[in-house]
């Protein structure tokens, strides 16, 4: 047990969540493959600092550290996997504070390792809702040609072409080899990019693990929707628009003919779908859009 204890360190990302974060530390503690926990803070002004001091000091596997402002969710995750992959983890499993894994999420995803031999990209756990259905935001990509690793349906395993970062599990050398997520994304995309990075770009085989399962306690279950979202939330979408035009840039005429069509789509559901707002939306819509033909970010490597 402490030999796996040494090898994982689960990066939790935070942001002035304190009782959404003490949730996800009571998950990772009932793990039955125990971890490390890397607390990475986005300069939290609620009393974050402090529920992580009183938990670490019942709990020696519980580590804190203040990023010293909020460079966002991209910024936290770039942040939290440095700190991982410098201190000589061999796995680094990452997650929202919103994010309770069950109790064998880990193990599951170590034993999807094992069956592998470690010839793997990333692994992803199936995130649901608090209701137990699937949670819309969370949906992965699963990769057309999943029969060709078909034998793995008995062990619940997919082909995966992208995931996001509530519960996605690595290998260290992985983040070496590939660099981290680009922290100037913010919040919105990284996840998609980071784990398209690795699956279209490396051409590295990546999975859904079915029996590795965690809650992911958003508010709703909608997903997102430029056309229906709630006002205050709007100026987010001008991130992710910005943050896809990137995504797809890079993955040439195919990608480029994808996100044209997806904001064209984005554009006709504001139209007709809108109940308020309507010249907002459009306007967050175009904003996005022509950041994004100007954005070029930097990866990072360790």
């Amino acid at each position: 047990m402490d030999e796996i204890k040494d090898r994982v360190a689960a990066v939790v990302v935070t942001y002035n969540r304190a009782e959404m974060l003490r949730q996800c530390l009571m998950s990772l503690q009932k793990q039955t493959m125990p971890c490390d926990i890397l607390v990475v803070d986005n300069a939290s002004t609620d009393d974050t600092q402090a529920l992580v001091q009183r938990a670490a000091q019942h709990d020696a596997s519980i580590f804190y550290r203040n990023t010293g402002e909020n460079l966002g969710g991209a910024g936290g995750f770039n942040f939290g996997m440095r700190w991982a992959v410098e201190v000589g983890y061999a796995f680094v499993w990452v997650m929202d504070d919103d994010c309770f894994p069950e109790p064998v999420a880990l193990e599951k995803l170590l034993d999807a390792d094992r069956l592998l031999q470690g010839e793997y990209g990333w692994l992803s756990s199936v995130a649901l809702w608090t209701d137990g259905r699937e949670c819309r935001m969370n949906r992965p990509k699963i990769k057309k040609n999943f029969y060709d690793r078909i034998e793995l349906l008995r062990d619940g395993i997919l082909l995966a072409e992208q995931a996001t970062f509530v519960s996605l599990f690595l290998k260290a050398e992985t983040i070496h080899a590939v660099g981290l997520p680009v922290k100037e994304f913010f919040i919105w995309g990284d996840d998609i990019e980071y784990t398209r990075r690795i699956t279209i770009r490396e051409k590295m085989p990546c999975y859904v693990v079915g029996q590795s399962r965690v809650i992911h306690a958003m508010k709703n279950n909608s997903g997102s929707n430029l056309a229906v979202d709630s006002v205050e939330r709007l100026g987010r979408y001008k991130l992710a628009f910005r943050n896809e035009a990137y995504i797809y840039r890079r993955e040439g005429a195919k990608g480029i003919a994808y996100y044209i069509a997806k904001r064209g789509r984005d554009f006709l559901w504001v139209l007709t779908r809108a109940k308020d707002h309507r010249l907002k939306r459009l306007g967050v819509l175009l904003c996005g859009v022509g950041k994004g033909l100007a954005f070029y970010p930097k990866q990072e490597r360790i």
